[in-house]
């Protein structure tokens, strides 16, 4: 099982929490998962408190993200097809957000 976890800046000033089931590679799961230029840090499980009760008002600090969500993420026209073998993904664009 794997011990990291993404999280990223909502909307409405909450933070998401993505929990990666290990069987692609963290960073592509962010990338792909996280809204299209919205920042995401990846962070260890216990840097996620396990007390719920007050979830609303978590924060996290942005300013230095490991990275941003892509145009191929939710949002986009375009979808992931396959991965190359050095993980980059190809690409199709799908026209019109259903």
């Amino acid at each position: 099982m794997i011990n990291k976890r993404i999280v990223y800046p909502t909307n409405n000033g909450g933070i998401s929490i993505i929990i990666p089931t290990g069987e692609i590679p963290i960073e592509i799961v962010a990338k792909k998962d996280v809204p299209t230029d919205v920042p995401y840090l990846i962070v260890s499980e216990d840097a996620i408190p396990s007390d719920r009760t007050f979830r609303d008002a978590w924060e996290s600090d942005f300013s230095n993200p490991d990275g941003y969500g892509s145009d191929y993420g939710i949002g986009s026209t375009k979808a992931v097809i396959a991965y190359e073998e050095d993980n980059t993904p190809v690409l199709e664009e799908r026209g019109e957000i259903q």
